[in-house]
């Protein structure tokens, strides 16, 4: 079961994503605006990650951080493949909405191939190649920085013990008292 707050993160961004005013820049705006984006997307992941370590939940608080920081990085790129078709029209072999747009992000993404929206220019064509290599690094990086966390978190929850149970400080000897 994903938890409510992931549900309502993803919700938000994607109605900012639909809400928010797009216009047409150029291409360097384009790209500072989606390289500040992945930055911002990153420090959030880097903060789920601490979090997931803390957390009396760590699996489920894993979770929570990939439903939250997956949308944002796929919606990252829709963007920007938006507002590169907005300043360079030509760029994809039709013209791209915003759903076509994160269409094309999600079909990159999954590497599902493509049939209908293709890159063209060689703007938009570097732009998908840093989203295939963005996109592979977020999963070997994401299950790896989420692995670790998860197991950090239940290492400390070994050594504390579970959620809301009070802990017998240890004697002098090290030893736990008999109960």
């Amino acid at each position: 079961m994903v938890p409510a707050r992931a549900v309502f993160v993803t919700a938000a961004f994607v109605a900012a994503y639909y809400l928010l005013p797009l216009d047409g820049g150029n291409t360097v705006k384009t790209l500072a605006l989606l390289v500040s984006g992945l930055v911002g997307a990153a420090v959030l992941f880097g903060w789920e990650a601490v979090m997931i370590t803390y957390s009396p939940y760590p699996r489920l608080k894993a979770v929570e951080a990939l439903t939250t920081t997956l949308p944002l990085f796929l919606l990252l790129f829709a963007g920007a493949y938006f507002l590169l078709e907005r300043a360079a029209a030509g760029s994809f072999s039709e013209p791209l909405t915003r759903t076509d747009a994160l269409y094309f992000a999600l079909t990159t993404f999954a590497t599902v191939g493509y049939g209908d929206i293709t890159a063209r220019s060689q703007v938009a064509r570097v732009l998908v190649m840093f989203q295939m290599m963005g996109g592979l690094l977020f999963v070997g990086v994401a299950a790896r920085v989420l692995a670790g966390a998860i197991q950090a978190g239940l290492r400390r929850q070994r050594r504390d013990g579970p959620p809301g149970q009070e802990q017998t400080p240890p004697t002098e000897e090290g030893r736990t008292p008999p109960g």
